[in-house]
């Protein structure tokens, strides 16, 4: 192929993909219904999911007790959020979303010893404002409180799974594994934070 060939078609690419019209995103649907179209939405918003790992990580590495407490105050806080912002319906910060997984997955990283109590706030706050993101994007669906319902349970199985796994685990190598997650969640909000300042 000569150059000139190459050219006149990497032109034909580039002006066919420039024409074409802006993608909006929408919520998946799995036909069995709303609360399992809930549940699916959960694992396919990385600027909810990753949050919710990294605080579920960060749990179990603190062990049992902080597991609890974030597996009683995140879902709550969360579907608060979420039938809240169903009327509300706030534009979503991605630059805030960006931070707080950035935040949380440096928490995971570090392995920072923090209060309990700390750890339950920090649920709570989470909570209210991944539920508020994820309840501006069910707010134009047919039976919002269905999918809210449905992605509440989501979380609540994820936060159950991760943070009582990670509290199992007994081998000093898994903690540093379990770090190791954290900094590749820390690095995801970092390129959610360029993406936001794109």
């Amino acid at each position: 192929m000569t150059l000139a060939r190459a050219l006149t078609r990497f032109a034909v690419a580039a002006a066919v993909l420039g024409a074409a019209p802006a993608a909006d995103a929408h919520l998946v649907t799995t036909n069995l219904g709303p609360f399992y179209d809930g549940f699916a939405h959960f694992f396919t918003a990385p600027e909810v999911l990753l949050p919710v790992l990294a605080l579920s990580l960060f749990a179990g590495l603190r062990g049992a007790a902080f597991g609890r407490a974030v597996l009683l105050w995140l879902p709550a806080a969360w579907l608060a959020g979420a039938c809240g912002s169903l009327w509300l319906a706030p534009r979503s910060p991605p630059l805030a979303a960006a931070g707080v997984t950035l935040a949380l997955g440096a928490l995971v990283a570090a392995d920072v010893a923090l209060p309990r109590r700390w750890v339950a706030g920090f649920a709570g706050a989470l909570g209210l404002f991944a539920g508020a993101l994820a309840g501006a994007d069910l707010s134009g669906a047919s039976a919002p409180l269905a999918l809210a319902a449905g992605a509440a349970s989501a979380l609540f199985v994820t936060t159950a799974l991760v943070a009582g796994q990670v509290t199992s685990l007994r081998a000093p190598w898994t903690r540093i594994a379990v770090r190791v997650a954290g900094s590749w969640i820390a690095a995801s909000g970092l390129l959610m934070l360029g993406w936001a300042l794109r």
